[in-house]
Order: structure tokens, then C-alpha cells, then sequence
């Protein structure tokens, strides 16, 4: 089925991009409170999380929309605190 396909597409990008936000966190490239990091996070959880809604798998749904909100809760802290995150 083409939704099956559009989803695990969908899925796949955002997958790729959390784990690439966490290799990179983990081999020093990028710091846990950089914006990189955060977006990587939001954007990545906000399309897992689309795909496992388009598959109607609630559990990921769940993780992956609480996953974005925290990441988002992160870039909004560093954008109303006035303090700046770490540039990478």
C-alpha cells in the first residue's frame, strides 16, 4: 500500500535523524544543549511520531510526541531565558 511506503519513508528520516543527533552527542560532535541537537530531536520524534501515527501504533506515538514536546520544551527554554545553547 502507498500509505505503508509514505509512512515507513517518513519514519525511516526520522529515525535517521535521532540517532544521528545521538551518535553525534556521543562521539563529541555536538553538544545535548546545542540547537542543533534540539532540532535534530524535534524534528526527528515529530516525523517518527507522524509515521507511527500513520500506522496507528499509539505506544510510539506516545514516546515519539512526548519526545518532540521535550525537545521543543528545550529550544523554547534557550529561546526565553536569554541565555544562548551551545553553538553545535
Amino acid at each position: 500500500m502507498a500509505n505503508d511506503y509514505q509512512a515507513t519513508l517518513i519514519g525511516f528520516i526520522g529515525v535517521a535523524l535521532l540517532l544521528a543527533a545521538f551518535l553525534l552527542n556521543v562521539i563529541r560532535l555536538l553538544r545535548s544543549d546545542g540547537h542543533l541537537y534540539m532540532w535534530l530531536n524535534l524534528a526527528g520524534a515529530s516525523l517518527a511520531c507522524y509515521s507511527s501515527y500513520l500506522i496507528s501504533f499509539m505506544p510510539f506515538v506516545l514516546l515519539e510526541g512526548v519526545w518532540a514536546l521535550v525537545a521543543l520544551g528545550g529550544i523554547a527554554r534557550s529561546l526565553f531565558s536569554g541565555s544562548r545553547p551551545a553553538a553545535s
